[in-house]
């Protein structure tokens, strides 16, 4: 199998460390905690969702058609 060299180890970790660098420098060190913080809660949010059963979406479907009546 043949590998592209453009996509061949693109996470090394020299490359990881420039894209920190260049984070740190657009945001500066007040605003990474912050942002950090943000994303786990978004990770946390989005796999509570993908692992909820289809109970809540059944309940949502129902929801609609409830209000589809009262129209």
């Amino acid at each position: 199998m043949e590998v592209n060299p453009m996509f061949e180890g693109i996470f090394q970790p020299m490359h990881l460390l420039v894209i920190l660098v260049i984070v740190l420098i657009i945001f500066g060190p007040g605003k990474l905690p912050e942002m950090g913080n943000s994303l786990g809660k978004a990770i946390k949010g989005f796999k509570k969702a993908m692992s909820e059963p289809e109970e809540k979406s059944g309940n949502i479907s129902e929801a609609k058609k409830i209000e589809e009546k009262k129209e």
